[in-house]
C-alpha cells in the first residue's frame, strides 16, 4: 500500500501540470492537442484517481468544443458520479458545470433537461449562501458572489424557457415561469438575460407595457458598454433581444441592437434579415401615415422610400450571404424574397450594380434616420418570427 500511495503522489503534479497545459492548449486555440493532454491525464489518473474528475469535466467542455456531442455527454455523466451534488471544490473539478452542460446537451430536451438545470441551480445556490454567510466580503469574494448570482438567474431564465417552449402544454406553465422569473429578478436583477426573460414571459401572456419596460431596463444594462465587456450578452442573445424588440413595436432599439451586431459579425445571415425586415416594417408605417398638411406629402414619401432603400441593402445583403452558405432556413430565405419584391414593387428594380456597394449599416445616415425611427411600426403583421 505504502508504495502505491508515495507513487501516486509523486504522480501527482505530473498530471496537474497535465491538466493545465492541456487547458492552455484549449485557450490558444489547439483543440486537438487540447483533446490528447486531458485523455492522457484522465488514462493516468484512472478511476479514483486524484484527478479524475477534473479530467472528466475538461473533456466534457473540449468534447462539445469539438462537436462530439455523445462523447461529451458520457464524460459530463461519469462526473456527475463523481460529485452527485455538485459541492466538491471547483479546483478539483467539482461544481455545478456538468449539471447545465448536461442539460443543455439532453437528447429529451423538456423535463429532463429541466431536472438537470435544478441540480445546476441547487449547486450554485449553495455556493451562493455559502459566500452570503460571509460576515466581511472581500472584493474578490463580493465578484465571485455577483457571478455566481448571474449564473443563477441564467440557469433560472433558462428553465423559464424550457417551460415556454417544451413543456409550454403543462398546466402550471405559466406559474412555473411567474416563479422563475421572480427569483431571476431577485437573484439577478443587473444581468441582462434576466430582463429579456421577463419580457418574453410578458408577451407570451400579451402584457406588452410590461415587456417594453423589461426589455428597455435589460438594455440599458449593457448597450453603452464596450464590445468586450463580460456584461454584453452572447451574440445569440442580442439576436433574440432584437426579434423580441421587433416583436413589442421597439424598432428603433432592434435596429441599434442589429447595428451593432453586424459590427461584431458582418457574416451572420440572420443578422442581416431581421434589419432587412425591420427597416421594411418602419417604411411601411411611415407610407402608411398620411400627413394632412400642406407640403408634407413630399417629404414623406421621400423618407418612406429611403428607409425602404436601406431595408433593401440589408435585405439583398442577406441573401447574397444566404447563398454563399447554403443556409438552411428555407423560411427565412421565402420571406427575405418576399420584402424585397414589395420594395422592388414600390421603388422599381434597384440601379444595376447597387446591391454591389459594401454596405456598413444605416448609421451612415444617422441623423437623418433618428426622424424616421421615431415613428412607430408594426411588426406584428407577420407574427411568425423566422428561426
Amino acid at each position: 500500500m505504502a508504495p502505491g500511495r508515495a507513487g501516486a503522489k509523486k504522480d501527482a503534479p505530473n498530471l496537474n501540470k497535465l491538466i493545465a497545459d492541456a487547458e492552455t492548449q484549449y485557450e490558444v486555440g489547439n483543440l486537438d492537442e487540447a483533446i490528447s493532454l486531458a485523455s492522457k491525464a484522465l488514462e493516468l489518473t484512472g478511476e479514483g484517481g486524484d484527478f479524475e474528475l477534473k479530467a472528466l469535466n475538461l473533456l466534457g467542455v473540449l468534447s462539445v468544443e469539438d462537436g462530439e456531442v455523445e462523447d461529451a455527454r458520457d464524460y459530463f455523466l461519469r462526473a456527475v458520479k463523481l460529485d452527485e451534488e455538485g459541492t466538491l471544490d471547483e479546483k478539483i473539478g467539482g461544481g455545478p458545470e456538468k449539471f447545465l452542460f448536461l442539460a443543455q446537451l439532453s437528447e429529451e430536451g423538456g423535463q429532463d433537461s429541466v431536472q438537470w438545470f435544478e441540480r445546476g441551480a441547487a449547486a450554485l445556490r449553495k455556493q451562493i449562501q455559502r459566500l452570503n454567510d460571509v460576515a466581511n466580503r472581500t472584493p474578490e469574494q463580493q465578484s465571485a458572489l455577483d457571478e455566481l448570482q448571474s449564473k443563477l438567474g441564467g440557469v433560472l431564465c433558462a428553465v423559464a424557457e424550457v417551460y415556454m417552449t417544451d413543456l409550454s402544454w403543462e398546466a402550471d406553465a405559466e406559474q412555473r415561469c411567474e416563479a422563475l422569473v421572480t427569483e431571476a429578478m431577485l437573484i439577478a436583477p443587473n444581468f441582462a438575460e434576466t430582463w429579456q426573460t421577463v419580457a418574453n414571459v410578458r408577451i407570451s401572456q400579451q402584457r406588452l407595457d410590461e415587456a417594453r419596460a423589461a426589455l428597455k431596463r435589460s438594455l440599458e444594462l449593457w448597450q453603452d458598454l464596450p464590445p468586450e465587456h463580460p456584461s454584453v450578452p452572447e451574440f445569440p442573445t442580442r439576436v433574440s433581444l432584437a426579434r423580441l424588440l421587433m416583436e413589442t413595436e421597439m424598432e428603433e432599439q432592434a435596429l441599434g441592437v442589429l447595428e451593432r451586431l453586424v459590427t461584431d459579425d458582418d457574416s451572420s445571415v440572420e443578422v442581416w434579415y431581421l434589419g432587412g425586415w425591420c427597416l421594411y416594417v418602419a417604411g411601411e408605417k411611415l407610407r402608411e401615415a398620411k400627413p394632412q398638411q400642406n407640403g408634407e406629402g413630399e417629404a414623406a414619401e421621400k423618407e418612406w422610400k429611403a428607409t425602404w432603400g436601406y431595408a433593401r441593402k440589408w435585405l439583398s445583403q442577406s441573401l447574397k450571404l444566404y447563398e454563399m452558405q447554403e443556409y438552411e432556413d428555407e423560411r427565412l430565405g421565402e420571406h427575405a424574397r418576399e420584402l424585397l419584391e414589395s420594395i422592388n414593387k414600390e421603388l422599381g428594380e434597384p440601379p444595376e450594380g447597387d446591391d454591389d456597394d459594401e454596405w456598413s449599416g444605416i448609421s451612415d445616415d444617422e441623423d437623418d434616420d433618428d426622424e424616421e425611427h421615431e415613428h412607430g411600426s408594426d411588426c406584428d403583421h407577420d407574427h411568425e418570427m423566422h428561426d
